[in-house]
């Protein structure tokens, strides 16, 4: 996998009360592309933040149903990725 790539895979953390308490068990919530792969989003992560990653979870979010001046539209769907790292390794999601 090129470097450009991994790049374009992690597109932001997901910084919340839920995935900062997550993160005391290793796991780091990011937003990523929907039509990327768990070894993908792996390969990405191992590369980026040179950790360990155990495990690798994703789901589809499907985008909320919006009304703007009487017309009806929707959000786009986003996938999010839970990563587990390996014991005593961490990842810094505030330099991200």
């Amino acid at each position: 996998m090129n470097q450009e790539k991994i790049l374009k895979i992690l597109l932001a953390p997901i910084v919340s009360e839920k995935t900062t308490m997550l993160s005391a068990h290793n796991q780091y919530a990011f937003k990523v592309r929907v039509d990327c792969s768990k070894r993908e989003i792996k390969a990405a992560v191992e590369m980026l933040f040179s950790v360990n990653v155990e495990n690798v979870t994703t789901s589809i979010v499907k985008g909320k149903k919006k009304i703007f001046k009487g017309r009806i539209g929707s959000r786009p769907n986003w996938k999010k990725a839970m990563v587990k790292v390996s014991e005593g390794q961490m990842i810094d999601v505030s330099r991200t």
